[in-house]
């Protein structure tokens, strides 16, 4: 808890296995520790994340036994529980928050409620199927949110009219050989100037829905890799989303084109979550290789990579303090350029250390050398050339 100790201004926030919650510093590319070491416990392992409120006053952590903590990212200290869930639902695949005094909870088990704070009862309940593995709210309409999972395809949901989804996705037709497609929805997004949804599937698609239409079904369908997608992210200007998958690739998908666009390098291990920037062109992500990558959307290079010690579930991006540090991505550029340089002039300078500094004594050394090396040469031939000469003339005599 030393961490605590000085004030600190973190634009990332991370859950991990361990149930330590991690604050990242981008500017000093550094993290601190917000869990006293001493209490972790496997049942506080923070499986999600998300901010109270739009003003980002605190952070909501969801932990593996139903309870819903709340950290005070200013005063760095935790705050009263939120709400403590019934951990027979089991882990939670969501958080969302209405506003400061309601938040909206998920479990695997399907099971969607909205509670109010300080009160032990959830005011909403909505029954989404089993199986789920995400809820994720439309953030330009708080009130709607879209759930998911294996046999369990996409629904839309209003939370003021919680008795029946808005929208519900309908499979894709047979394949080929006329079999039926399975159905894992991982992952979706909410196209921010539409009522488009975007989701990815553990069968490696990346679908686009349209509720606005009549089609239920996917009116984009595009397939990447051959492994299962588990984490997307918004690019902003809703023209692209961000994929990673179960063997640590991340790709930029266009919706426009409908296919494949930059794969992003340097992962080692499964993509668990990742979150695109509001107004600067960064993404960052995390997984099971303990690594925090933060890279640039626009041309792919890796502007950040901090080893964190534990596997990573979940992250969340702070809008403030960062937003108008956009000059820092230059100087990050040019400090990397330059501390290259200096490096290389450093390891000139060593080379040209080494090296022997010749001297007017060290040259007409060098030239004594080299003479009596010719001369030994010169007389090693004419003794050969003599006893050459020697053989032939007792040769003649015989």
């Amino acid at each position: 808890m030393a961490a605590h100790m000085e004030p600190q201004v973190c634009q990332i926030w991370m859950g991990a296995q361990t149930g330590i919650l991690k604050g990242i510093d981008l500017k000093k590319n550094a993290a601190s520790n917000f869990t006293d070491l001493t209490t972790l416990e496997k049942d506080k392992e923070i499986t999600s994340i998300c901010w109270s409120g739009a003003d980002e006053r605190q952070v909501l952590l969801g932990l593996r036994n139903g309870t819903v903590r709340t950290f005070d990212p200013k005063k760095l200290v935790y705050d009263e529980d939120f709400v403590e869930c019934d951990r027979e639902g089991g882990l939670f695949k969501g958080l969302a928050s209405l506003d400061d005094e309601r938040l909206i909870t998920c479990q695997e088990s399907g099971m969607v409620r909205v509670w109010q704070k300080g009160k032990p009862e959830h005011i909403t309940e909505i029954k989404a199927g089993a199986n789920l593995s995400r809820m994720r709210q439309n953030p330009h309409k708080r009130q709607c949110i879209a759930t998911g999972g294996k046999e369990n395809d996409l629904k839309v949901w209003d939370l003021e009219r919680p008795d029946d989804p808005i929208f519900k996705a309908k499979n894709v037709r047979n394949s080929f050989l006329d079999l039926r497609v399975p159905v894992w929805v991982n992952d979706m997004q909410f196209l921010a100037n539409s009522s488009k949804v975007v989701t990815c599937t553990g069968h490696c698609q990346v679908r686009l829905y349209d509720p606005s239409s009549t089609q239920r079904r996917p009116v984009l369908d595009i397939p990447f890799d051959e492994y299962p997608i588990i984490s997307m992210a918004l690019v902003p200007g809703d023209n692209s989303v961000l994929v990673g998958n179960t063997q640590g690739r991340m790709a930029e998908i266009d919706l426009r084109k409908g296919q494949v666009g930059r794969i992003y390098k340097g992962f080692a291990g499964s993509i668990r979550d990742m979150q695109c920037h509001p107004t600067l062109p960064l993404v960052a992500s995390c997984g099971l290789d303990r690594f925090l990558r933060v890279h640039d959307i626009q041309d792919g290079s890796i502007r950040s990579k901090i080893y964190l010690k534990s596997k990573l579930n979940c992250l969340l991006f702070s809008t403030r303090d960062f937003t108008q540090d956009e000059d820092m991505l230059e100087a990050s550029k040019k400090g990397k350029k330059k501390t290259a340089g200096e490096e290389g002039d450093e390891e000139s300078e060593a080379i040209w250390k080494k090296m022997k500094t010749i001297t007017e004594g060290n040259q007409k050394s060098e030239k004594k050398r080299r003479k009596t090396k010719e001369m030994g040469e010169a007389q090693r031939k004419d003794g050969l050339a003599g006893k050459k000469k020697m053989r032939s003339s007792r040769a003649w005599e015989t």
